[in-house]
């Protein structure tokens, strides 16, 4: 079966009545015969088939195809016919006939349809005579009256006429069709869509044939295509061909389907190809009574045109509402939606841009009068702002709001639309429906919230999109209004990126933070800056406090910071695994959002706390990944912070080449000054000092210290970089200075805490009296060992044994053994190698699943308990510290020590070796 045969399927009955018609035209009786039907259903086909069999029956046959773009040409159809059949002429009037219905002709127009119909009737006295006419909506008004003429006055000749139209045709004249349906030889068919079994039917019958997928096999899911198609035997024939087997239909814009949709849009007519684009434009929210509103000018053609456009299976309607069952303050009774969404939008891609345009706006001033949701409106406002004014090719003029984007009666609408986006997750439509609002906004007042805004939702994807907003906010902030609403956000946002000396600058009262001045965060210090005082305070919240905000916040725009400061207090703690889970869950979060800038942060987040454990291998990789979701990796100041982490961990890990590398990159000019330049500078200095460059890492310290002083923040717990000072000065012979800056932080009020005070009691024991430094350095050891850094905790253990070993006490070689082990388990190498130059650095064991334990001499293996216990004591703890540790009775302890030794070949804990597999504080 072909295509043009395929559209007949189901129209036997229509058919069998044209064999009728035919066969009583051949016995001398008139017959005539319009088969009506909608675009695409058929029509031209039947026009076709009638013509055949009227010519296997020996008729003549003169045929003709009216056109719309030949409406206008006088007597275009009839010219058509008179020239059909080659060898049969009939009469034509001519130009003086006045064929072209122009007034005052009438006698001489009367006299020329008299001459035609009498040559007809003269052939139809030799054979039948069959005339065909396909899409007679289409013809002019001189050839409609000829074959009027005819209609009245040829009934008893031998004459089929046999007329194809659409029941909903635009252009057609209706006393035409009365005129034929006053006639008792009149017959009206109607060309209807083809029902489920009709489909099935078709399809059946091009299973043998091969289609552009390998025909159309027994499992052709027929209810799809019938819902697709509608019916609609061009559009059936167009889903065929574009699926080609029997998988579900799946029509794509360009493709046979959409052409076929576009192409029957265009033969309906001009109303119904604009009524179809406002469909389109109003989507979901389409309904004929809004299709009418939409496009304005009579009511009555739009309602006829959306009937032809039902009729052709291209739109459904009925009753239905919203999908969240809402009816937007109406009674929404039905609805006119197509039936495949390749459909409404290959309408939209035929549609001139600037056509589109105007749809969108007038869309938009619809919805709103409905009172529909903010971001529907809001979404026809941003499609209009993304095409070209209206142009000359519009069809609708333009209302006085229509322009080349939202006025400023439409912030409201769009600012609400992107609030509600933004409660969604869609950021990045929230991002566009600000920046509308923005070029919207008159007032300045407004602009400068809406900048805001933006600033803080840019966060999400770009920090350094983010900071430059912010840059530009503060710069054009007028310094005489500090204490705005404006300006407390805008101070918050600079101190969420860590620009607490501009948030400094904008807050000299500290009203504009919202927090009160607490005091000098320096001992004799000038009181800080609001934004200063929030710094400290956030640095200060109980643990239990930060890990309540984080249980009971969700990641927003609104408490991204908020959660990240919480995540920053609990690295600062005595509880920096805490922090490790906490960001952990917050960077999972942040990539289920689909928000970059967030996965940066709190990976960033992430990555610091596993430092601040001691984690190198750890931080190394989770910075890494920070540092690759960023969209801008060298334009931000917040790029700093991973790379400070990378720097650290790289140069610890005595991996110096890479840090150099990282430390040595050219920083941006106009880089912001903020805590991740501060921490940048930090790392920079402790890898100089790490490769013997004393001066310069001694520089980098002291102005970190200077910038942390003007801000108002020199607080140790988050940069001690007096002790980071201290050690340069050491390594330059500088001892009474670094002594200075030792005593000077001993003396901070962040010396209570255990990381803080385990740093200064180290080089307090290395700038004081040795007889004074293994006491000290004990202390150091127990404090570090209390804040969860292993790393700083086996550099003071190294330390504590060479004192040891310098008053000749035998556990000196015990605790650097352990020192070791501890470094080596955190892989510090260049710590490993500072300590025992010449030990081996054999990868550690991680895994007791995968390794099997501890291979003592002799191939024996320690177990489980033995090895977790032997590690613990070759750490330095007392048998009653690890039966704590472990949940153990001391007795059992003992035992498992005294395994280990048999196992291990040795006498006592100073010969544990240095491999054993450490088991730390906390497992993160």
């Amino acid at each position: 079966m072909t295509g043009a045969r395929m559209t007949l399927v189901g129209r036997d009955t229509v058919i069998a009545a044209l064999d009728t018609a035919l066969a009583e035209c051949a016995e001398g009786g008139a017959r005539i015969v319009l088969a009506e039907g909608a675009t695409g259903c058929g029509k031209s086909a039947l026009a076709d088939v009638a013509a055949e069999r009227a010519r296997a029956a020996g008729a003549l046959v003169l045929t003709a195809v009216a056109a719309p773009e030949e409406r206008h040409v006088a007597l275009g159809v009839l010219r058509q016919l008179a020239h059909g059949e080659a060898g049969f002429a009939l009469p034509l009037p001519g130009p003086a006939s006045g064929a072209d219905g122009t007034a005052g002709a009438a006698p001489a127009r009367v006299e020329a349809m008299q001459g035609f119909c009498a040559r007809l009737r003269e052939l139809s006295a030799e054979r039948p005579v069959v005339l065909v006419v396909d899409d007679i909506q289409h013809a002019d008004g001189a050839s409609l009256q000829y074959l009027q003429y005819l209609a009245r006055h040829a009934r008893t000749a031998a004459l089929l006429t046999v007329l194809t139209g659409t029941p909903h045709a635009e252009e057609l004249d209706p006393v035409f069709t009365t005129e034929l349906m006053r006639q008792p030889h009149f017959t009206r068919l109607r060309l209807d869509r083809l029902t489920p079994t009709e489909v099935a039917a078709a399809l059946a019958a091009l299973r043998p044939q091969a289609g552009r997928g390998g025909g159309v096999g027994p499992a052709s899911p027929v209810g799809d295509l019938h819902r697709i198609s509608g019916g609609n035997p061009l559009l059936l024939r167009a889903l065929v061909e574009e699926t080609g087997t029997g998988r579900p239909p799946a029509p794509e814009v360009g493709g046979p389907y959409a052409q076929a949709v576009t192409t029957c849009l265009h033969r309906t007519g001009p109303t119904a190809l604009a009524a179809a684009r406002a469909a389109a434009v109003l989507g979901e929210r389409s309904t004929p009574e809004r299709v009418v509103r939409l496009l304005g000018g009579a009511a009555a053609a739009t309602r006829r045109a959306l009937a032809a456009l039902e009729a052709a299976g291209l739109l459904e309607t009925g009753g239905r509402a919203d999908s969240d069952g809402r009816t937007d303050g109406e009674d929404r009774t039905d609805g006119a939606l197509f039936r495949h969404p390749a459909a409404p939008a290959a309408v939209l891609e035929d549609t001139a841009p600037g056509v589109r345009a105007d749809l969108h706006r007038r869309a938009a001033r619809l919805l709103r009068e409905d009172g529909a949701p903010a971001t529907a409106v809001a979404g026809h406002l941003s499609a209009a702002s993304a095409e070209p004014g209206p142009g000359p090719e519009s069809e609708h003029e333009s209302g006085p709001e229509a322009g080349p984007g939202p006025g400023p009666a439409d912030v409201e609408v769009l600012l609400e639309a992107a609030e509600e986006r933004l409660a969604q997750g869609d950021a990045r439509v929230a991002t566009r429906l600000l920046e509308l609002a923005l070029r919207a906004a008159a007032d300045p007042h407004a602009r400068h919230g809406i900048r805001l805004r933006l600033a803080q939702v840019a966060a999400r994807f770009d920090p350094a999109a983010a900071e430059r907003r912010l840059t530009a906010l503060a710069e054009a902030h007028p310094g005489d209004a500090p204490n705005t609403e404006h300006a407390r956000l805008l101070v918050g946002l600079l101190c969420a990126q860590g620009r607490i000396g501009e948030a400094a600058v904008l807050d000299t009262s500290g009203a504009a933070s919202g927090s009160t001045t607490r005091g000098s965060t320096t001992p004799g210090g000038p009181a800080p800056s609001g934004a200063a005082a929030a710094f400290g305070s956030d640095l200060d919240t109980p643990g239990a406090v930060s890990e309540r905000l984080l249980q009971g916040s969700r990641l927003a725009e609104a408490t991204v910071a908020p959660l990240a400061q919480a995540v920053r207090s609990l690295t600062a703690s005595d509880q920096p695994d805490r922090a490790v889970r906490w960001s952990r869950k917050l960077l999972e979060e942040a990539e289920r959002a689909d928000a970059p800038g967030w996965v940066s942060l709190f990976g960033t987040l992430h990555a610091e706390a596993l430092l601040r454990l001691g984690d190198l291998t750890g931080a190394h990789a989770q910075a890494t990944a920070a540092l690759q979701a960023l969209p801008d990796r060298t334009g931000s100041a917040f790029h700093c912070a991973p790379t400070a982490v990378l720097i650290r961990a790289c140069s610890a890990m005595g991996r110096f080449t890479e840090a150099s590398r990282l430390a040595d990159r050219q920083l941006p000019p106009r880089l912001p000054a903020s805590l991740h330049g501060l921490a940048y500078l930090r790392a920079r200095g402790l890898h100089r000092l790490a490769v013997n460059q004393p001066h310069a890492a001694l520089a980098d310290f002291l102005e970190t210290g200077r910038l942390m002083a003007d801000w108002g923040i020199d607080r140790p717990a988050h940069l001690p970089w007096r002790t980071d000072a201290a050690g340069a000065l050491l390594l330059l012979g500088e001892t009474r200075q670094a002594e200075q800056l030792v005593l000077d932080q001993l003396a901070h009020p962040d010396a209570r805490r255990p990381w803080v005070r385990g740093l200064s009691l180290r080089l307090r024991a290395l700038t004081g009296e040795p007889r004074r430094r293994s006491a000290l350095l004990g202390q150091a050891v127990e404090e570090l060992h209390r804040s969860g850094d292993r790393v700083e905790t086996a550099r003071a253990m190294a330390d504590l044994g060479r004192a040891l070993q310098h008053e000749g006490s035998p556990k000196g070689n015990t605790m650097i053994r352990n020192a070791w082990n501890l470094a080596k388990d955190s892989e510090a190498v260049a710590l490993c190698r500072e300590i025992l130059p010449d030990a081996p650095l054999t990868p550690p064991v991680r895994d007791r699943a995968q390794t099997g334990g501890q291979t003592a001499a002799g191939g024996a293996r320690l177990s489980g308990s033995e090895q977790r216990v032997a590690t613990l004591a070759a750490q330095g703890l007392t048998n009653r510290e690890i039966s704590a540790k472990l949940f153990l009775t001391v007795s059992t302890v003992e035992q498992h020590l005294t395994r280990v030794y048999r196992k291990l070949r040795i006498t006592s804990r100073g010969d544990l070796p240095m491999d054993l597999t450490p088991v730390t504080r906390t497992s993160v």
